[in-house]
C-alpha cells in the first residue's frame, strides 16, 4: 500500500477539557455532501461541529473526481495526438507522467493536505475536530474524550469506503486501490485491474494510454455491468484498442505476490501477471462503527435509509455515498442542498414564508411547501473513459423489471454528420429507454467523444417528464453531437 504519510492540519480551539459541549449540529464525515452541508449550515450562523479523522473534502478532492480526470484528459490528449495519423498529417508522442504526477500533487490536492478545507470552515465560524466521531445516544456525538450534543441535530457524511474480495492470497499484499493509483509518481511496467466498473475502466485506459501494459478481470458477464449492453461493448472495444487485455466472466481465484510483482489466478487456470494490482471491485458504507444502534438505526444495513428530505430518523440526517444512492459527488451536494433547508427550517432559521418569498411561484421546492424534496428518477452519470458514457433515469433492462411498456430507440454517432466529420474516435450512440403508456422518457444513453455533455438534454427530458412528441418537433443545431438525439427520437417512433 501508498506509504505516503498525508499531513493534517489542527486548527486553534481544537480539544479541551473532556465534558460535554452544547452545539445546534455535529456534522459526522467532511467528505463532499458533510463538508457543504456544515459549511452552509455555520453561514446561516448555526453553531456547527464539523468532525474528520481523514482529510476535509474526502475522496472526491483528493483521490476521486478531480485528480482522476486530470489523469484522463492527459491521456485522451495522448490518444488525440496518435490520431493525427490521416486527419491533418503525422504526430510523434512521448508520455511523460511525471507532468501528470505533478499537477494532481500541486494544483490538485496541495500535497493531500486539507489546510483550505478546514479554512474554509472555520472561516465561517464552525469548529473543525480531527478524530472519528460515534453517536452514543439521541443527539450526542463522541469524538476522542469530548461529547458534543446537538441541540438540532446531527449529519452523517461518512462515505464509502473501498470493498476488498475475499480472494485468497490477496490479504497482507501491496496492492492498491484507487488511492494509491492517484498518489502513483512513476508508472509500473505492468498492471492487473480486479473490476470492469467505472473506476476499473477509467483508470485501466489512462495507464494503458501511458504505455503500461494492462489486463482486466472482471467476474461479470461484461464490464460497466450497471449500464446498457451497447456501453460495455464500446468501452470493452475501446480498452482493447488501446492494448488492454480484457477478461470478462473471469474470476479470480487466488493471488500470489513474490515481491516483484502480482500472479492473478483465474478460474479457467489463466493466469495474469502484473507489477502492481489494483483492486476496483465497489465500495461500501461502513456503518458498524457509527453507533446507529444508539440512536435505534440498524448498523447491519448496507447503507442508511433517508426519507426525501434526506431524514435517517428524529434528530439525524445522512448525505452522500452512505444513502446508497451512487458514489456521486453530484448526488452528495444535492442531498446536502435538502438538508441543509430542512436543518434551517427545524432550527427556525427558514420558514415557508421565506422560502415562498424567494420562490412565489413554489417550482423550487416543494409545492405544499416545507421545502424541495429528493427525487431520483433522472439520476445522471458518467464513465470518463473514451468514448465517455453519460446515462440518466432507467436502462432498458430496469425499465422491463419496472413492468413499463418500453420502447426504445437508437442511433450510432458515426452515422450522424458530426460524427463522420470527427472520423476518428467518433464510436458511440445515443440510446432513448421511453414509458410508451406514458409517451415519454425514463432512461438514456449518450456515449461519444463529449457523452457526458450530450447527457445533459436528455437528463432534462427524463427530468421534466418532456413527451417524446415535444422532443420530435424540437430543432437540433446542426452539426453537433447532440444532433444525434433527434435520429434516436426518430427511431423511437417508428
Amino acid at each position: 500500500m501508498a506509504e505516503q504519510q498525508h499531513r493534517r492540519v489542527e486548527p486553534d480551539g481544537v480539544g479541551g477539557p473532556a465534558g460535554t459541549v452544547d452545539v445546534d449540529v455535529v456534522v459526522v464525515g467532511l467528505g463532499v455532501g458533510g463538508e457543504e452541508t456544515a459549511n452552509r449550515l455555520a453561514a446561516a450562523g448555526l453553531s456547527v461541529v464539523g468532525i474528520e479523522r481523514n482529510l476535509v473534502g474526502g475522496e472526491c478532492p483528493f483521490w476521486g473526481c478531480v485528480p482522476s480526470k486530470m489523469m484522463i484528459r492527459a491521456a485522451n490528449a495522448l490518444a488525440e495526438a496518435r490520431r493525427i495519423d490521416g486527419l491533418a498529417g503525422r504526430a510523434r508522442v512521448e508520455p511523460d507522467w511525471s507532468t501528470v504526477a505533478r499537477r494532481i500533487r500541486e494544483e490538485a490536492t496541495a500535497g493531500w493536505t486539507d489546510d483550505a478545507g478546514v479554512a474554509r470552515f472555520t472561516g465561517k465560524g464552525g469548529r473543525f475536530v480531527r478524530g472519528t466521531g460515534r453517536l452514543v445516544g439521541p443527539g450526542l456525538v463522541r469524538v476522542g474524550d469530548q461529547t458534543f450534543r446537538a441541540r438540532v441535530g446531527v449529519v452523517l457524511g461518512t462515505g464509502t469506503t473501498p470493498v476488498i474480495p475475499p480472494v485468497p492470497g490477496l490479504a497482507g499484499t501491496p496492492y492498491w486501490t484507487n488511492r494509491e493509483a492517484i498518489e502513483l509518481a512513476e508508472l509500473p511496467e505492468s498492471l492487473v485491474v480486479l473490476g470492469g466498473g467505472a473506476i476499473g475502466a477509467e483508470l485501466a485506459q489512462v495507464f494503458a494510454r501511458f504505455g503500461v501494459r494492462v489486463g482486466m478481470v472482471e467476474a461479470g458477464e461484461r464490464i460497466l455491468a450497471l449500464e446498457e449492453p451497447e456501453s460495455s461493448e464500446r468501452v470493452a472495444a475501446a480498452l482493447r484498442a488501446d492494448g488492454v487485455t480484457v477478461h470478462t466472466g473471469a474470476r479470480a481465484e487466488r493471488v500470489e505476490h513474490d515481491g516483484s510483482g502480482f500472479t492473478v489466478h483465474l478460474a479457467d487456470s489463466a493466469r495474469l501477471r502484473g507489477e502492481r494490482l489494483l483492486v476496483a471491485t465497489g465500495r461500501r458504507a461502513v456503518l458498524d462503527t457509527l453507533g446507529l444502534e444508539t440512536v435505534g438505526l440498524d448498523p447491519t444495513r448496507r447503507f442508511v435509509a433517508t426519507d426525501d428530505r434526506m431524514r435517517a430518523g428524529d434528530g439525524i440526517w445522512a448525505v452522500g455515498d452512505l444513502t446508497g444512492h451512487g458514489a456521486f459527488t453530484h448526488v452528495a451536494m444535492y442531498q446536502a442542498g435538502i438538508a441543509v433547508d430542512d436543518i434551517l427550517r427545524r432550527a427556525g432559521k427558514l420558514t415557508d414564508a421565506a422560502g415562498k418569498a424567494d420562490d412565489p411561484a413554489g417550482k423550487l421546492g416543494d409545492p405544499a411547501g416545507g421545502g424541495p424534496r429528493a427525487d431520483y428518477r433522472a439520476l445522471p452519470r458518467v464513465t470518463f473513459t473514451d468514448p465517455e458514457v453519460g446515462a440518466v433515469g432507467l436502462t432498458e433492462r430496469q425499465a422491463r423489471e419496472r413492468g413499463l411498456t418500453v420502447r426504445t430507440g437508437f442511433t450510432a454517432l458515426s452515422d450522424s454528420t458530426r460524427g463522420w466529420i470527427h472520423q476518428v474516435g467518433d464510436e458511440g450512440f445515443v440510446k432513448l429507454v421511453a414509458d410508451a403508456d406514458r409517451g415519454v422518457l425514463v432512461g438514456a444513453t449518450s456515449a461519444g467523444p463529449v457523452g457526458g455533455e450530450v447527457l445533459s438534454a436528455l437528463a432534462v427530458a427524463v427530468h421534466a417528464e418532456v413527451p417524446v412528441s415535444t422532443l420530435a418537433g424540437m430543432i437540433y443545431a446542426y452539426p453537433t453531437f447532440h444532433r444525434a438525439i433527434e435520429s434516436a427520437v426518430r427511431d423511437l417512433l417508428q
